[in-house]
Formats: structure tokens, sequence, C-alpha cells
């Protein structure tokens, strides 16, 4: 979790998993770690990385091409993953005040 490093989408995506079931548990934290095999300082830590990288307000950026579809529909789009893992693909013209009000949509369902 080192701040210089590379993220591991997929270890982000486990954790962020992990800390939503030990919300609905209802268990405290000492339970659910060790139904779960998971160290305490561990969960507190990715506890604190994840409420952290949510607080900044931005999510990794990872630009990908896609040869296949832009030759299929030469048409170049973005793709928006957020922290909850949903996408959004979004190609030139879009309207960004209908952008700003899914994105509102999506953040009002992701757990806080």
């Amino acid at each position: 979790m080192a701040h210089g490093k590379l993220r591991d989408p997929r270890k982000e995506q486990h954790w962020r998993r992990l800390i939503q079931l030990w919300n609905n548990s209802g268990l405290t934290v000492r339970e659910f770690c060790a139904r779960h095999h998971i160290t305490r300082p561990s969960f507190y830590a990715w506890r604190r990385e994840l409420q952290q990288r949510d607080a900044a307000g931005f999510v990794q950026v990872q630009v990908e091409t896609n040869d296949q579809l832009a030759r299929v529909t030469s048409i170049p789009t973005i793709e928006v993953v957020l922290a909850s893992g949903q996408s959004i693909r979004v190609t030139p013209g879009f309207d960004p005040g209908t952008l700003r009000q899914l994105l509102a949509v999506l953040r009002e369902g992701e757990p806080c």
C-alpha cells in the first residue's frame, strides 16, 4: 500500500468487497477478521487507505487502446472506471451535463 507503488486493482477490489462485507455483517472488526482469517492491522490499514482514496475525489485512470473496437467503430471512446468497479464509456459529442448526472447517481449507490 505504499504510495510510491503502482496500485493492484484486483487487490483494491478484494479489500473493498471485504470491507463492504464487514459493514453489512454486524460483526466487530475482531470477529470479522477472525472469521475471514485477516489480520486486524491489515484490515485497519486497508480501511484507512480506501477511505483516503475515496476522500481524495480521484480514482485511478488507466488508458487502454482497443484496436479491435477502433477498427469496428472508428469512433474514439473514453472509458471511466469508478473506484466501485463500475465503468462508463463516453464517445465524442457526449453531453457533459448528462455525464455529471450519471456520475452523481452512481456515487449515491456507493457505500460510505
